[in-house]
């Protein structure tokens, strides 16, 4: 087995004293220079407190520095930045350390992959996290491993899961005062889905939550017969964590197999939920499930934005939640108690939700052996792609995909490490030439109070950019045709745009680097990175 660090340059004086304390993760927000967690900070607003490029000037951007990666897979990480130093993952599962002002390569750890991975969506890592000097990162192949930052030198690695059983990890972790916390992918895999808290020091298993609960556990009730074994429930994406209330939020994925519940009768506890966990012990404090017996594959592992604001008359602690399912939520973060829920794109899979958040389901729009059409597509009303909240404007604001899937339902057989679905939907990319009703893709700022969207700005095309805003009246994001833009917080309007070339799937984030604002994103197979003309 091989583990490569390759040190480029005189990279010692430049890297020394990069580190990053529990405190600095809860003060995150107070430290706008850097970007220090997958989310930028335990709230996951994706929103800093940066003002230097604006609204006025945001038309003198310009190109400052770009960075290939040696990948041609799928660019779905966001980077970390510390004290001018930049760390992200290179596709699949490579680690490089970048000057955050100009792009120069510190050195690059090489991981190499051992046997078979299973992954339904692309080779794709989402990040790291960081704690004192090390970096850590959960691979594809199922292993957590923890690097120097200073030298990008492997310091220990643990095997979690065994990826020929269709278990890998992909999500960016989350350092929880003195823990590291990541879950499992897999759902299409027929996997049993688990978040756990490892030890920085040398990876041993602290805890572990099992997103479907065996016989005697809580939960375990809303499955059938051996159904909860190879369930579902991953983990593809980082949770969110209050200080204040000490709990963490973490969504959770589709229930297996996908596209067929005849064989898992029942809500299918806790697939498609946001659970609340104790970050010392694991153990679950609420949950909210959003779609009870998930049929049509609408994950629930969106980032959850948290949010302390006045909620009709009084102020509460809020969850803001734009779910693949279709609908907006607003829930009380303490207890998990439904405050509002309503669709911010087409919604033909229910009518509406009860006065408990639960969905009351439309008759006739479940797959079927012929295909049924329902809203929104498998790809969901929005996904993986972080939305954001400004606290001046007091909007949310997300990606949104507006268009069908044709759902089928097949004939599931589980086979280990083989893929455990039930059919496949079709029509997932609309033809504009033959749908009288193709499509589309927007960003849209809603209002929490009412759930109604303020404005939206309508692409030609779809969106897998997450968006970031800043105090500068901003709103970054970008397009599958390679469009990085600007938009004005306050209306949508369009303020500025470059053509990258290439397909944007990761979130951009915003930092200083000796006293200039830069903003980078990835496109294609690059990061790119802009400041303001001088």
């Amino acid at each position: 087995m091989m583990r490569i660090a390759i040190l480029l340059g005189l990279f010692s004086l430049t890297l020394a004293g990069q580190q990053v304390t529990s405190g600095d993760l809860v003060s995150a927000n107070e430290n706008a220079a850097n970007w220090v967690t997958y989310n930028g900070s335990y709230d996951s607003r994706h929103y800093r407190e940066l003002d230097q490029i604006k609204t006025s000037n945001v038309s003198n951007l310009e190109l400052k520095w770009v960075w290939q990666a040696h990948s041609l897979e799928k660019f779905e990480s966001c980077p970390l930045v510390v004290d001018g130093v930049m760390y992200v993952v290179q596709m699949p599962n490579d680690v490089v350390a970048l000057d955050a002002r100009t792009g120069r390569e510190f050195w690059r750890y090489e991981h190499v992959m051992q046997g078979r991975q299973n992954v339904c969506c692309g080779r794709v890592n989402r990040g790291l996290a960081m704690l004192g000097e090390r970096l850590f990162m959960g691979t594809i192949d199922g292993k957590l491993i923890a690097l120097d930052a200073k030298t990008g030198a492997l310091e220990w690695e643990r095997e979690l899961v065994d990826p020929e059983g269709g278990y890998s990890l992909t999500t960016a972790p989350l350092v929880v005062k003195d823990k590291v916390v990541l879950g499992t992918a897999g759902g299409e895999y027929g996997i049993r889905g688990w978040l756990a808290a490892f030890s920085p020091e040398n990876g041993e298993e602290l805890w572990r939550f099992w997103t479907i609960p065996a016989p005697g556990e809580p939960g375990h009730e809303t499955w059938k017969g051996d159904a909860w074994q190879r369930g579902g429930g991953s983990i593809w994406l980082t949770g969110s964590y209050d200080p204040d209330l000490d709990l963490m939020y973490w969504g959770t994925g589709n229930p297996a197999p996908d596209w067929n519940g005849d064989v898992r009768p029942g809500d299918n506890l806790y697939t498609d939920s946001v659970v609340a966990l104790d970050p010392d012990d694991g153990k679950l404090k609420w949950h909210f499930q959003f779609t009870p017996h998930d049929v049509w594959d609408y994950d629930s592992v969106q980032i959850p934005v948290l949010v302390d604001r006045e909620w009709q008359g009084r102020q509460r602690k809020l969850m803001l939640w734009g779910n693949r399912n279709g609908f907006f939520y607003v829930l009380d973060r303490s207890n998990g108690e439904f405050l509002l829920g309503k669709p911010f794109a087409k919604v033909s899979w229910a009518s509406g939700l009860d006065a408990k958040g639960r969905p009351m389901r439309t008759e006739g729009a479940e797959p079927s052996r012929g295909g049924v059409r329902t809203w929104p597509s498998v790809q969901g009303a929005t996904n993986w792609y972080a939305p954001t909240y400004n606290p001046e404007t007091g909007l949310f604001a997300l990606s949104t995909w507006e268009y069908a899937s044709v759902y089928h339902k097949g004939d599931p057989e589980y086979t280990r490490g083989n893929r455990y679905i039930g059919s496949l939907p079709r029509g997932v990319w609309p033809d504009v030439r033959k749908d009288e009703n193709p499509g589309y893709g927007e960003i849209q700022a809603i209002d929490p109070e009412t759930g109604e969207a303020r404005w939206r700005y309508r692409m030609t095309g779809i969106s897998e950019s997450g968006l970031l805003s800043s105090s500068g009246g901003l709103i970054f994001s970008g397009s599958l045709e390679g469009y990085f833009f600007a938009l004005d917080a306050k209306n949508g309007e369009l303020l500025w745009r470059a053509n990258l070339g290439g397909r944007m799937a990761n979130t951009p984030i915003t930092y200083t680097a000796e006293g200039q604002q830069l903003v980078t994103v990835a496109a294609g197979n690059s990061l790119f990175t802009f400041g303001l003309r001088e």
